[in-house]
């Protein structure tokens, strides 16, 4: 029997779906509400680029608006309810979900030691011991309370091995799981040990490697909704290509149902799977028809080329481009309007002056700037200007631009 064809519209439905932004970004969002939220989507990219907020913030306050930036502060430093490491970029994580990451911290640890030993001069045990010493002693501690202050790293550096030793220390004994970051101050971690930030029940179980490569599998397709085993595999970044592949030709009858969705330019569709448990296109909800600003780092586009292929919409960030071969800005935001892509825009939170400078607009071939899409698009602007405390939005001359 052939494969089912999904339609883009049902498989990007299906996705906005599963990354909550079907529901009512109106309805107050306490405490619980949040890591729920957190929990359904995985995981919540971390970068330190402010232009309007940083990304974390504007993830959560793209799916509720009552968001509130200390809400998000007290799930990882109160609560310990989140914890901070590696996905595919640094993320904050379920807690709940810290066991699975054992295999990560085994891999990690094994392929940094090897990296050291080619990069650094010095006593590697003896660096690591002195640092565990001092946070065991002492509490937490940053970089700069070690003398290794963290900066960005140079343009042609060996990474954060250009470090200073004690920086590359931290950042060894994070990746490989012996200290956990238990608070961010002034964007820079705060480390302490894991026994002291990770709550003991995660931290006493030990899945095996077979149960951790079906968790990873089956929780990044509940997800994603419709997904190939790439894609499954690049969600938590915790399985490899092939064992995802392994994963899926496994459920494939059983609990996968292998699908074929539809390209949104016309080009050939791609064979990818689904929950067999339930039809998961079944009565999907119709995403609200407000427009709102998303991260570049959002999971809805983190994926680019999936992007794509289900949004007819072509994203990348130009922060590391020349600026005279930007197509569009430093740091622009996709606009998602309903299930739609239609466009991107260049702004910036001016902090000195306490205004939101939108520089630049481009909508998508064949989008309009109606009137009621600009009233969309100005009552989005009011709702990013309260929530980054900006006191006007202002518009540069000329701010509409072409589509390129």
């Amino acid at each position: 029997m052939a494969p089912r064809l999904i339609d883009t519209r049902s498989a990007r439905r299906l996705f906005l779906q599963r990354q909550g932004l079907c529901e009512s970004p109106y309805r107050k969002i306490g405490h619980e509400d949040l890591l729920a939220l957190i929990d359904r989507l995985g995981f919540v990219q971390v970068d330190s680029i402010q232009t309007v907020e940083r990304a974390h913030h504007m993830i959560l306050f793209a799916r509720n608006q009552t968001y509130r930036h200390r809400q998000l502060s007290r799930l990882v430093e109160k609560d310990a309810t989140l914890f901070e490491n590696w996905t595919h970029d640094a993320s904050l994580i379920p807690s709940r979900y810290f066991p699975y990451w054992r295999r990560r911290f085994a891999q990690r640890s094994e392929q940094l030691r090897a990296r050291w030993g080619k990069n650094r001069r010095g006593n590697f045990e003896e660096e690591l011991e002195a640092v565990l010493g001092h946070i065991e002693d002492n509490g937490p501690a940053m970089a700069r309370d070690l003398g290794g202050e963290e900066t960005k790293r140079p343009k042609g550096s060996n990474g954060w091995w250009d470090w200073h030793p004690s920086k590359t220390a931290l950042e060894y004994l994070w990746h490989s799981g012996r200290l956990a970051v238990s608070a961010r101050s002034g964007f820079q971690k705060v480390y302490d040990l894991t026994e002291r930030v990770i709550p003991e029940p995660h931290r006493s179980e030990s899945p095996s490697e077979a149960e951790i490569i079906d968790w990873a599998c089956r929780s990044a397709l509940e997800r994603l909704g419709l997904a190939t085993s790439g894609e499954i595999a690049a969600f938590w970044d915790l399985v490899t290509p092939e064992e995802a592949k392994a994963w899926c030709r496994a459920q494939n009858g059983k609990d996968l149902e292998e699908v074929l969705v539809a390209d949104t330019k016309g080009g050939r569709p791609r064979a990818a799977y689904c929950s067999a448990a339930a039809d998961p296109l079944r009565d999907l909800p119709e995403p609200p028809k407000r427009l709102r600003v998303l991260s570049p780092f959002d999971p809805l586009i983190r994926d680019r080329k999936r992007c794509e292929r289900l949004f007819g919409f072509h994203y990348r960030i130009e922060v590391f481009v020349p600026a005279a071969k930007r197509r569009y800005g430093y740091y622009v935001f996709p606009l998602l309007e309903g299930d739609r892509l239609i466009g991107r825009i260049d702004m910036k939170h001016e902090r000195e002056s306490a205004t939101l400078r939108v520089k630049g607009l481009w909508l998508e071939p064949k989008v309009k700037l109606s009137r009621a899409r600009q009233d969309r698009l100005e009552a989005e602007l009011e709702r990013q200007r309260r929530f980054t405390g900006a006191e006007q939005v202002a518009f540069d001359d000329g701010y509409l631009r072409s589509a390129r």
